[in-house]
């Protein structure tokens, strides 16, 4: 008995060696094979090839016989290369998924600046954009990349298919055109600031805490502390300017909106958005691809940052996990 326990943790111990041997050589392999995907690059798409190999399939199926399709294939790319001599201006296509902080910032100001590097002047810009809005300061880093191409004459078509709300929206109002599906969120345009306080907690628990601070307004609101009259005062004063901000921000963009009527942090459907100038259109960024592929050059642009090594390690490192049957997503929280 006591040689077949022996033999049990012998062949367990080979076992959970066989296993790590297996992890380090998964986590090489892949690295390996991720080798030069971390470096920065910009990735350019063109869609229009895409959209004429799926009206090419459905004509293709939808035919009785195949010799009148080839016919007028044939027929068709003698046309386009007589036609083609000319350029065809281009459509810069972006997208912008935003999120509380503004991350895609980043990507956004790479991609408008390799536009601006080569664009010319019939050239043109969609961004589709879905955001709930966030952080003051990442959106406002945001408007402002969009804000370079007008300021260079590149005409900018933001399209909405879900939601540009506050933030989302401090970006949209900078297009020449805003485009939005009939159901999609818009507006909020209004400011928020909101944080809990343990202060009588901590009373009631004889736990104290100090709070020093040099200069009057240096901390309006704590979570920790006493929060004084005073204090709640200036903190509203804080929002109120930054959505005078807002405001004129838009009032700037879309001098026919009637801003005093839509700043009051509602948001409204697309169609109801139309109706209050919110919005120029209603459609969806496909509906605008399908419209310009004939007379557009249409262009998808996607930056990637570098990745760090230990991003890289953790990336790696999830996926041998996921193919051992444990749940991914463990270094999520410190990207």
């Amino acid at each position: 008995m006591e040689l077949v326990q022996e033999y049990a943790f012998f062949l367990a111990r080979v076992v959970t060696l066989l296993v790590a041997l297996m992890v380090i050589f998964a986590m090489v392999g892949a690295a390996g094979r991720g080798r030069g995907r971390h470096r920065e690059r910009l990735e350019v798409e063109h869609l229009n090839p895409r959209y004429k190999a799926m009206a090419r399939r459905i004509e293709f199926g939808t035919q009785q016989g195949t010799k009148g399709f080839w016919q007028r294939l044939r027929e068709r790319r003698r046309k386009n290369r007589q036609s083609g001599e000319g350029r065809l201006p281009r459509l810069f296509v972006l997208t912008f998924d935003g999120d509380i902080r503004a991350s895609a910032t980043e990507a956004l100001r790479e991609e408008i600046s390799a536009i601006l590097a080569s664009a010319k002047r019939d050239d043109e810009v969609l961004l589709k954009l879905e955001s709930p809005g966030g952080a003051v300061p990442g959106y406002g880093l945001a408007a402002s990349q969009l804000a370079r191409l007008r300021e260079q004459g590149i005409r900018l078509t933001v399209a909405v298919d879900r939601v540009a709300a506050s933030g989302g929206y401090l970006m949209a109002c900078v297009a020449d055109r805003i485009v939005a599906a009939p159901f999609s969120i818009i507006g909020s345009i209004g400011v928020v600031g909101q944080l809990p306080n343990f202060h009588g907690w901590l009373k009631r628990n004889d736990i104290e805490f100090e709070l020093h601070t040099a200069g009057e307004h240096k901390r309006d609101l704590t979570v920790f502390g006493e929060n004084t009259d005073e204090g709640r005062a200036h903190f509203r004063q804080s929002l109120q300017e930054v959505h005078d901000l807002f405001r004129n921000h838009i009032a700037r963009y879309r001098p026919r909106l009637d801003v005093e009527k839509v700043a009051t942090g509602e948001h409204w459907l697309g169609e109801r958005a139309l109706e209050l100038d919110l919005v120029d259109d209603l459609g969806t960024s496909d509906d605008l691809l399908l419209e310009r592929r004939e007379r557009m050059e249409l262009i998808a642009l996607t930056y990637h940052p570098s990745t760090s090594f230990r991003r890289r390690f953790a990336i790696v490192f999830e996926s041998v996990l996921a193919r051992l049957g444990f749940t991914p997503g463990l270094f999520e929280a410190r990207k």
